[in-house]
């Protein structure tokens, strides 16, 4: 008898040690999540979605809502449901409006005080040029559009949240489910702590510029050449109403917008990465000894008022090319995905054009449970963005350097020739301007224009006569624009941008 209670209570020790093992094993980190999907029982979500977004910002609500409106579930999954308070993120190229009416969102600018802009105010050594969108085909009603960053993120989220299919949750995101590499799901803490799961055939990570999630879904290589130093100025009126105005400053550019009906917000973009310090109030003595002086006389004094008042911002300007790691039950939008600098404030617009087409390639699905299908057929949204991410991306860069001043004799040629260039106006002004504004983003025309800017400058250079000196500041001036733009396409891909259906994923079929 004693034999038998030993075999026994053998046999259930090895049968708990092996149910144990299994389990650990189960659990152990995977490729691209850091859980499996067993967990304790009070930890399981039902299955009850089609699509899983993380982050409720611009990108996030706006895919929820296009999701919805289709008739699928969506479970929104946002860190903070509060009304955030960005000093980025407040404006809106006519381009990007356009996408808004498209997606059924344009009511969102509505309410909130928001201000049409009609185009742009350049400022340059005591001169000033006014550059106008060509809106001609589109009427005066697709402008731009500014605002309180958190006023339209609000509106979008209340939007997405009346649709009956679209449930949105404050909660934070931890990892993603991974079962053999493909994502099922999300692991995150609900508002009172607890851990949870989540699971859809299909998760979308639009968590921002500060994503913690982006390492398993892409290969980022993220920079950081300056950050934007925020103030609001208040009961102050602009050298050009509705418009945005750019100062081409010493060492870079300075940004005036409206973002209300009393409000102006001013950016001074602060190259590298170490700025002075707000705490011990040398940041307002940089502001006031060193940006004050070269800011429109009209705005001095609001802009002083506005340092003295002390509600000083500060946010890193990131950039970041779109190097995406397809992934089988995975996609990755918004900043989460592609950044460029905001300088052009162009960011908006490329998400909410990467939604369009991400739109029209789910439409004629039903299904997202064949996550190899789904995957691959997807693969063909990084080509089909390219040209519109692409163009407004490069410019973004291109359009930093250049308009930041440098020691380089050609760099600060190049500024000058740029200024000079869009004063002309017809086609060199709305060309350009067609580009930045996301009306016209077409690599192609990019190229010209900017190599158009090169060319004007050295024939500058070479009036009335040529000399040595000046042949020798014309090459560098060509160096220049060479070093500044070709880097920036090709970390783009220069085949997606210029010649997209060589490109097999162009062609990609729906699954059957």
């Amino acid at each position: 008898m004693v034999l038998l209670h030993c075999i026994f209570g053998g046999v259930i020790a090895f049968l708990l040690g092996f149910l144990l093992l299994l389990r650990h094993r189960m659990n152990k980190p995977g490729k691209i999540g850091i859980h499996s999907v067993m967990m304790p029982a009070k930890a399981r979500s039902p299955c009850s979605a089609d699509v899983i977004v993380v982050g409720a910002g611009v990108a996030g609500s706006a895919l929820a809502y296009t999701l919805g409106k289709t008739g699928h579930h969506v479970h929104v999954i946002e860190r903070d449901l509060t009304e955030p308070h960005r000093i980025v993120g407040e404006y809106l190229q006519p381009g990007g409006y356009l996408k808004l009416i498209e997606l059924g969102l344009e009511d969102c600018v509505e309410e909130i005080d928001a201000q049409q802009i009609y185009g742009y105010a350049l400022f340059n050594n005591g001169q000033s040029t006014r550059l106008s969108y060509p809106l001609e085909k589109y009427g005066s009603h697709v402008a731009g559009r500014s605002f309180h960053n958190g006023r339209f993120v609000q509106k979008m989220r209340e939007k997405a949240a009346s649709l009956p299919n679209v449930r949105m949750e404050e909660g934070t995101v931890t990892s993603l489910l991974e079962v053999k590499e493909v994502v099922k799901g999300v692991v995150y803490k609900s508002k009172a702590g607890e851990e949870l799961q989540a699971f859809a055939p299909l998760t979308i990570v639009c968590d921002g510029c500060f994503s913690n999630l982006r390492r398993y879904l892409c290969s980022s290589k993220v920079e950081v050449p300056s950050s934007f130093v925020g103030l609001v100025l208040e009961n102050c009126k602009l050298p050009f109403p509705n418009h945005g105005h750019v100062i081409l400053a010493d060492p870079s550019p300075i940004l005036f917008y409206p973002i209300s009906s009393t409000e102006v917000r001013c950016l001074v973009d602060v190259p590298g990465q170490k700025m002075p310090s707000i705490a011990n109030g040398k940041m307002s003595n940089y502001l006031k000894t060193s940006v004050a002086p070269q800011i429109p006389t009209e705005l001095h004094d609001a802009f002083i008022a506005a340092v003295d008042k002390g509600k000083i911002k500060t946010m890193p300007n990131r950039s970041m090319p779109a190097n995406p790691l397809p992934t089988p039950g995975a996609l990755l939008m918004g900043d989460a995905f592609n950044m460029r600098h905001p300088l052009t404030g162009g960011g908006m617009t490329v998400a909410l054009s990467d939604i369009v087409v991400l739109q029209n390639l789910l439409a004629p699905l039903h299904d997202f449970h064949d996550a190899s299908s789904l995957s691959k057929y997807l693969e063909s949204f990084y080509t089909l963005r390219k040209p519109v991410a692409s163009t407004i991306n490069t410019l973004a860069g291109a359009l930093y350097k250049v308009f930041s001043s440098s020691l380089e004799a050609g760099r600060n040629e190049m500024r000058q020739a740029c200024f000079d260039y869009l004063r002309l106006g017809g086609t060199c002004s709305t060309g350009p301007v067609a580009l930045l504004s996301g009306l016209n983003p077409r690599p192609l025309s990019l190229i010209v224009h900017f190599f158009a800017v090169a060319v004007f400058g050295v024939g500058r250079l070479m009036l009335p006569f040529p000399s040595p000196k000046r042949l020798l500041i014309g090459a560098r001036l060509i160096a220049s624009a060479c070093d500044i733009i070709f880097p920036i396409i090709r970390a783009e891909g220069v085949r997606q941008m210029f010649f997209p259906a060589m490109i097999p994923a162009y062609y990609r079929r729906v699954p059957s």
